[in-house]
């Protein structure tokens, strides 16, 4: 009669069979890590803290990395616009259209939506109101295809942004401003009035 052998503790029995080498794994498993810290997965060293303030702008890539460059050289930058929807575009314009009313023709290149824009605001001199203007302006823009709408702002495609002017280290931002990578065009003033803005 053949007397059985107890088995002995997990991974330690002698009489264990044989495992095929075909099915064991090529390649060792390293251990596992605690929940969530899987260490075999390793962070990437460039890995950027956001920045809740850029991030809010909803920038395209170029016009984010920028923002995210100019605000490592200068943490107290304050940024005051990025992309806009045509409601967005169509408010700001009327804040600046209320204080000069030929502001758009001297601020946005020569386009037949300019030129309807700026009509617009020339037929309607009894509409003083930023959200009478804003309302209006939104109308010209809602009549105009999305090709010329795309060209009348970088700030439609997102690849503007807006930076509020400051006179302690003026010339040093605008310096930086102007070195970032990609930029198209730096404005210091629209229409006659200061305002910081790039766009790439």
């Amino acid at each position: 009669m053949v007397t059985s052998q107890a088995p002995g503790p997990l991974g330690l029995d002698s009489n264990r069979p044989v495992i095929d080498e075909g099915t064991l794994a090529r390649t060792a498993m390293p251990p596992p890590g605690a929940l969530g810290l899987d260490t075999a997965v390793a962070a990437p060293v460039d890995a950027v803290v956001l920045d809740v303030e850029i991030e809010a702008l909803d920038l395209a890539a170029i016009a984010r990395k920028a923002a995210y460059a100019l605000k490592a050289a200068h943490p107290a930058v304050s940024f005051t616009s990025g992309r806009r929807n045509k409601g967005d575009q169509a408010r700001a314009m009327a804040s600046n259209v209320v204080k000069n009313r030929k502001w758009i023709e001297e601020t946005y290149a020569a386009s037949d939506l300019r030129t309807a824009l700026q009509k617009w605001v020339d037929d309607n001199p009894a509409l003083t109101k930023p959200a009478e203007v804003a309302a209006g302006l939104l109308g010209v823009f809602e009549a105009a295809t999305e090709e010329a709408v795309g060209k009348f702002s970088k700030h439609l495609s997102g690849e503007a942004f807006d930076v509020q002017p400051v006179t302690l280290d003026a010339e040093v931002i605008k310096t930086t401003i102007r070195s970032l990578e990609g930029l198209g065009k730096f404005l210091e003033t629209e229409g006659g009035l200061v305002r910081w803005h790039a766009q790439f």
